[in-house]
């Protein structure tokens, strides 16, 4: 079975394939002073849940936005699952030729999306990634990476809120508001997340698309946080929860 990690800022997203299906994933905090033994721990259990064990994982590939970590994830696969990781880096075959000033400086979790969403959407195409920012990742019809843009994510602007704000209260925004006029506080701040950054999406996806042009992108949203706006913004076309775990394993696949 091949193990597929993407390291987040905020969230470590696992998932576990065999045969090219995806059995199963989890998602775990990030914390980025976690020694490789540490982490052998979390997986231990985890795998245990399922009745699995480390010697069920063949193959390992690595997609780290937290440098500091690096060394701990390369400690856990070698030491504990005897298997040289796979990571995400300027110097692995993606398969897609990157058209930036600085390629090496395009975020792994980037790449891997937009890998993955040619894969299944051969075509123009804007991947927006809900994280700890939400990322906008363009992909040209012949399938080169163009760059994006890179906005503060919800839970960050909720966070600076309630610091910067003393008497705005900390809230759960997975509930829409009936309109964005709110009528009391709460209502207001959600208004203001989820119509706020739908119309932001919206906004800067049409921006995009006119540079694009002719080319006409397909919108795909991904992410923790994709399912709370996309209802808010018409410009994106579908969810895919699974594109970055899916982008590692083709990956794994090109480079084994």
């Amino acid at each position: 079975m091949l193990l597929a990690i993407d390291v987040g800022n905020t969230h470590v997203a696992c998932g576990l394939y065999k045969d090219r299906a995806l059995r199963f994933h989890w998602r775990l905090a990030t914390r980025a002073e976690a020694t490789g033994d540490e982490l052998a721990v979390f997986f231990r259990g985890l795998l245990g849940l399922e009745n699995l064990s480390f010697d069920d994982v063949h193959g390992v590939i690595i997609a780290s936005v937290v440098p500091q970590m690096t060394d701990s994830w390369r400690t856990f696969s070698r030491k504990h699952l005897e298997l040289d990781p796979l990571f995400v880096d300027a110097g692995l075959d993606t398969g897609m030729p990157v058209l930036t000033d600085n390629p090496s400086e395009v975020g792994a979790d980037r790449l891997v999306n937009a890998v993955a969403a040619y894969h299944h959407h051969p075509g123009a195409l804007i991947v927006v990634d809900f994280g700890t920012a939400i990322t906008f990742d363009c992909v040209a019809p012949q399938g080169a990476y163009l760059g994006g843009a890179i906005v503060p994510g919800i839970g960050i602007s909720l966070e600076a809120l309630g610091q910067k704000a003393a008497k705005l209260p900390r809230l759960d925004i997975s509930v829409a508001p009936a309109s964005p006029i709110g009528t009391n506080t709460v209502a207001a701040i959600q208004a203001g997340i989820l119509y706020g950054f739908g119309g932001l999406v919206d906004g800067l996806v049409g921006r995009i698309r006119q540079q694009m042009a002719p080319a006409v992108p397909k919108v795909i949203a991904t992410g923790g946080m994709a399912g709370l706006v996309a209802p808010h913004a018409a410009s994106i076309e579908s969810i895919e929860p699974m594109l970055t775990l899916e982008g590692l394993r083709l990956l794994h696949e090109r480079n084994k």
